[in-house]
């Protein structure tokens, strides 16, 4: 029996171990590899190829979104399968137009993580079932969703404000994006605040579909 070989990409090392014994467990899937951020994601990818790739969204260095796109771009081989702590449908939109075959929430079953990684291995698009309504609905009706936000508004964000929004829409906390630009938390608050109000927005969820939907995560 051919095993699929998978590489799982997440910055929690406990996590990564306990997928890792999960995965070895089962008679057809063992683990190739790990990668704590997402360059290290693609280089391991190119380096090992992999045939699933088990990829987080928020990443140090590299976001999963970013890495996505850079693996197609690359035209390599392997099928990319989400796994995630966000269940918001702007992400699971993106993934999927960047190139992934599944979208799973990290709370989902082990059962479940299993079938989707077979799914995805064999070609197969794989959404948890609670993520599937949303884009079955826009299907239907079409997006419902009424944008009445306009690119020029983003003009008016300050440099280190769109940096900010752009670790928002990452998945980011104010903590992490604190640590990460060295800067205090209230100090995260105040920028977000301000672009709340230059953008008309009213909440951290909208900002990250603000960001999304207008591609800032690789351009900005």
């Amino acid at each position: 029996m051919k095993k699929i070989r998978a590489l799982i990409a997440d910055d929690h090392a406990v996590l990564r171990a306990g997928i890792k014994k999960l995965l070895n467990a089962e008679p057809d899937v063992e683990v190739i590899g790990e990668a704590g951020d997402g360059e290290e994601a693609i280089s391991k990818t190119v380096e090992l190829a992999p045939d699933v790739l088990l990829l987080d969204i928020t990443m140090p260095r590299l976001g999963g979104i970013d890495v996505i796109r850079m693996i197609k771009a690359k035209n390599l081989p392997v099928a990319i399968l989400v796994l995630t702590m966000h269940e918001d449908e702007e992400y699971l939109r993106e993934s999927l137009k960047a190139g992934a075959l599944g979208y799973i929430p990290k709370k989902a079953a082990e059962a479940e993580l299993i079938s989707a990684i077979r799914a995805v291995f064999r070609g197969e698009i794989y959404l948890y079932p609670s993520m599937v309504k949303p884009l079955v609905q826009e299907a239907i009706y079409g997006n419902t969703v009424h944008d009445d936000l306009t690119y020029d508004s983003y003009k008016l964000l300050s440099q280190r404000e769109k940096e900010v929004l752009r670790l928002i829409a990452q998945g980011y906390t104010n903590q992490e994006i604190a640590e990460r630009l060295f800067l205090s938390i209230k100090t995260v608050e105040t920028y977000k605040a301000r672009m709340m109000e230059k953008l008309s927005i009213a909440s951290r969820a909208e900002l990250v579909r603000y960001a999304l939907q207008r591609g800032l995560l690789t351009d900005i």
